[in-house]
């Protein structure tokens, strides 16, 4: 049976609110760290957030692959960058990357908004 990335999303989003409200220092330690590394620099957002799909990919993190997506879809990610960023993760992870390479194109196709 397939997942679906965008439940899996909304899923772990209302863990995550619980987390927030009963462990907020910690959240906000992390929310901060996650605004503050991706923040454009000498590389640009989209860039940092190629390299942490890579990292979800390699990871083997189902919902940071959804997360970063999502991301990627926000900020205009084309699907040639994702799938060359897909190449690299299975250059580097083998086998086990190619699998979660394998859904992180799930997760993009479920995810992308319908073309107009």
């Amino acid at each position: 049976m397939s997942k679906s990335h965008v439940q899996l999303v909304g899923d772990v989003s209302k863990a995550l609110a619980t987390l927030r409200k009963e462990i907020p220092e910690t959240m906000q330690g992390f929310g901060a760290m996650a605004k503050s590394s991706l923040q454009d620099g000498a590389l640009s957002e989209l860039q940092k957030e190629l390299i942490a799909l890579a990292i979800a990919v390699t990871q083997r993190c189902d919902a940071c692959i959804g997360f970063h997506v999502k991301a990627l879809i926000r900020l205009g990610a084309t699907r040639e960058q994702i799938m060359e960023t897909l190449g690299v993760c299975t250059y580097m992870g083998g086998g086990p990357a190619l699998m979660y390479a394998a859904e992180a194109v799930r997760a993009y196709e479920e995810m992308l908004p319908p073309a107009k």
